[in-house]
Order: structure tokens, then sequence, then C-alpha cells
């Protein structure tokens, strides 16, 4: 004899709840994205796919022939050159650096800063939250001071003291992207309408192009 197979009621109400539901889903305009968590213990990444697995960006090496290196970088002791416009560089240490961070979720970063001789200090740091409160938050940080600057907020560091100064950053990203508010803005390529950047900064256009030439011709 065969089973009855019980079939759930699902009234309109409900219906109309699971489209709305669906919908409200669908039309959110928030996303949020982070490495996610490695799969195994470590995926040393490689370029060359024989004998490799593809996994979160890069082919991952044959466990059994990890080594040492995979997971070495030296260098950060090495001062670097800040004679630039902005005073500052970047040396990072990401998955193009050491191969065995992949999947890791982390990275390292040396930023070099060149001296600024008209404020006492060390180094000038803070993030500005999010929109409609715009809040800044500041610290002066000294040798061995740490400072926190949330995932996907502006923030910037100002070398205020009389010496180079010198800052080791951990990153959440194997590899992170950076964006330079100015650079992005006034030296995007091509470049970005000046009507919009007038409104957008109540700028004069003048002064708007003015901007774009300096940053577009730095980048560009």
């Amino acid at each position: 004899m065969a089973k009855s197979i019980k079939i759930p009621f699902i009234t309109m109400k409900t219906a109309h709840f699971i489209l709305i539901f669906c919908l409200l889903a669908l039309a959110s305009p928030f996303a949020y994205a982070c490495d996610p968590s490695p799969l195994q213990d470590f995926c040393v990444a490689i370029n060359d796919p024989k004998d490799a697995v593809f996994v979160n960006g890069k082919f991952c090496k044959d466990p059994k022939l990890a080594r040492a290196q995979d997971f070495y970088y030296s260098g950060l002791n090495i001062p670097r050159n800040t004679s630039n416009p902005v005073g500052s560089t970047v040396t990072p240490v990401n998955v193009a650096q050491i191969p065995g961070l992949n999947t890791l979720g982390i990275s390292l970063v040396r930023i070099d800063y060149a001296p600024n001789v008209v404020v006492e200090g060390t180094l000038y740091v803070g993030f500005v939250t999010s929109n409609t409160d715009n809040r800044v938050i500041t610290k002066v940080l000294y040798p061995g001071d740490v400072f926190v600057f949330p995932i996907g907020v502006i923030h910037f560091q100002f070398n205020v003291g009389k010496t180079n100064a010198v800052a080791f950053a951990a990153l959440s990203s194997q590899n992170p992207g950076v964006i330079t508010v100015a650079n992005a803005v006034f030296g995007s390529n091509p470049p970005i309408n000046p009507d919009v950047l007038v409104k957008a900064f109540q700028l004069d256009k003048n002064v708007v192009k003015n901007l774009q030439s300096k940053f577009w011709w730095a980048n560009n």
C-alpha cells in the first residue's frame, strides 16, 4: 500500500511574506565581504597550475612540497625612499611576497614617513566614522603604540615628528587593495566629469580642473 505524502499548506499571506522577503533580500544595497576561512592548514600559492588545486584566486602547491621559504620574507628592516609628493612609502608583504599567506586572510605592510619639522610629536593617525556622524577619531602614536583602523573607513597617518617614522600594519586580507582618496577622485583615468566633483565638493570648476590636472599627471 502506498504511503501518503503530507503537503504543507501555504496560505496566500504566507506566500506574500516569502515573496516580499525574497525581494527585500535581492534589493538590499549593502554587501559585506572578507577573506574566507581556510579549508586546510595552509595553501602555498604558485603560478604553475601543474599538479595543483585552484583555491581562493591562487593555485595551491602540493602541501608535501611546501618549504620554509614559502612562509618567509626578508627586508622589512630596510628604510625606503620617501622623496615623493606624499612623503611616505608603503612596502607590502602580501601573498605576492609570501606565497604561504594564501587563504590565511592576513598580510603586512611597512610604512616609511618623511619627517615634518613644524609640529612636535611622532605619528598622527586617525579615521573618520561613516555617515551621517562623520566623526574624526585621532591619536598621536609613540614608539611601541598600536592603533586599529576599522575595516572600510577612511583613515590617515602623518608624521608630525622631527625624525623619520616607521610603522608596521597588519591587514585583514592576504592581498588587500588600497584606495588613496585624492588619487582616486582627482586622478582617475579617464577623469571624472568636473561637474560631478563641483557638485560633490562644492568647489569652483576651475579649482576642480586644477586638482585633476595635478593628480592625473602624477598617476598617469
